[in-house]
């Protein structure tokens, strides 16, 4: 395993990529290209398109554009003629908050987290079905804390850093894992709190 953080650099998004996040991720193609090549590391083109049932011309051109975004390169060397070889490019995507944004890029980041809540509910639906069955596989925990803001900063920071112990290179996996999705929602649980019923007074 190899540590996240010597492997990769952490890349701020802005107003303008999150537009063009927003127009690659929504493209079944372009993110099924993504899973392929995190999972594979690195490919050539039609091997690509075989393992995706597309034609050679369409996923060229997808590449082409998930490389104009920096999510993945081309492995020049490899490259010869028509036949290109790509790899993954492990990056931290980040969008810090309070980023000022036009109407049309908020909207971007609001569909691109549309995106990103079906897939987890599809996942959740799915851990949930499959638990029993799973032989622990699925993992399913639930926690809610007091915390500081601080308090939620340094937890958020420590969590990072137990995701990077576990983090492996495109291609690079160990024998016997399995892709596994791993999400952390940290927010403000402030929504009415039952009530114990009242005992009735006595007449």
């Amino acid at each position: 395993m190899v540590e996240r953080a010597e492997k990769s650099e952490k890349r701020v998004l802005t107003g303008p990529d999150l537009k063009a996040f927003y127009k690659a991720l929504s493209n079944p193609v372009r993110r099924d290209i993504l899973s392929y090549l995190g999972e594979h590391g690195e490919a050539n083109s039609t091997g690509v398109a075989r393992a995706l049932g597309e034609s050679t011309g369409t996923t060229s051109y997808h590449l082409r554009k998930l490389a104009d975004l920096k999510l993945i390169a081309e492995i020049e060397e490899r490259s010869a003629g028509r036949e290109r070889w790509w790899r993954s490019l492990m990056t931290d995507i980040f969008t810090p908050p309070g980023l000022e944004l036009t109407a049309d890029e908020r909207e971007a980041a609001v569909k691109i987290g549309a995106l990103r809540m079906t897939h987890d509910l599809n996942l959740v639906v799915s851990a949930y079905a499959g638990y029993d069955s799973s032989a622990g596989w699925n993992q399913i925990h639930r926690a809610g804390l007091r915390m500081t803001k601080d308090q939620v900063a340094a937890f958020t920071e420590e969590y990072q850093a137990l995701l990077s112990r576990y983090v492996t290179e495109p291609g690079d996996h160990s024998s016997g894992s399995r892709h596994m999705a791993v999400r952390l929602v940290v927010v403000p649980d402030e929504g009415p709190r039952p009530t114990l019923p009242t005992e009735p007074d006595d007449d």
